[in-house]
């Protein structure tokens, strides 16, 4: 099952296995963090994952609801090992992998029927040639290459049901963008988390749901700390990642 590269780590609160390997871009902790703070109906309902890389938010997303769970990954290497894992947790029945670019998805797909939409997207704009002569399988995971920001977003909506929320990680120097282009594309932020590496630091990540056709009405929730001075997680870290 694991290709000489390849390495199995376990996941979420119930060992859920997933495969990672060198030379593609493992899942970091903004992927664990947006799986933990999307809204979710919990027994049932249509969920896709966008930019869902090897399907780290797809697995953790199958703890918290009994929905149907689509992953959306352009990667050909890391949709085999997406489904591999999903095998390896039998949720096939729950999982299903698209190896597809987000902006060539058929329009028929784009029927405004899912209730939650998830992406943790790449950060960076391309603004030189440095950016796409890293390792293939990394630069396309961290730069803008194969789609925007404006391309999420404006995916995100189209997929979105009236009502439905869709929650994306980000880098906090990008939020201004971000918003203004959920409000573009009829996604209203309703929900917003400031997340710091330690006290004292700069917010380096910002998680942020918005509802699709909703009322202003922003929700700011108390920031998340990471880690404690000796390097170890928070005890609020601890409770969210570990506790059962």
């Amino acid at each position: 099952m694991l290709l000489p590269t390849e390495r199995m780590d376990y996941i979420g609160k119930k060992d859920l296995r997933i495969i990672q390997g060198t030379g593609v871009f493992s899942f970091s902790l903004d992927a664990v963090l947006l799986a933990k703070f999307v809204y979710v109906p919990i027994q049932g309902g249509k969920l896709i994952d966008l930019c869902t890389g090897n399907g780290v938010i797809p697995l953790l997303l199958s703890e918290r609801t009994k929905g149907s769970i689509i992953g959306v990954e352009i990667q050909e290497k890391l949709c085999n090992m997406a489904e591999r894992s999903i095998q390896l947790n039998e949720l096939e029945d729950r999982i299903e992998i698209m190896c597809q670019d987000l902006n060539k998805l058929d329009s028929s797909f784009l029927n405004a029927s899912f209730d939650v939409v998830t992406c943790n997207p790449p950060y960076f704009k391309v603004e030189n040639e440095r950016d796409v002569k890293q390792e293939k399988h990394i630069a396309i995971a961290r730069h803008e290459i194969y789609c925007t920001l404006e391309d999420t977003i404006r995916t995100m909506s189209h997929l979105l049901k009236q009502g439905g929320k869709g929650a994306i990680v980000h880098r906090p120097s990008r939020l201004l963008e971000l918003m203004a282009l959920m409000r573009e594309y009829k996604m209203e932020p309703k929900r917003l988390q400031f997340i710091y590496p330690k006290v004292g630091s700069d917010a380096n990540i910002v998680l942020i749901e918005g509802v699709k056709g909703g009322k202003p009405s922003l929700k700011v929730l108390s920031p998340l700390v990471v880690y404690e001075k000796t390097n170890h997680y928070t005890q609020e870290m601890k409770e969210l990642l570990y506790e059962r």
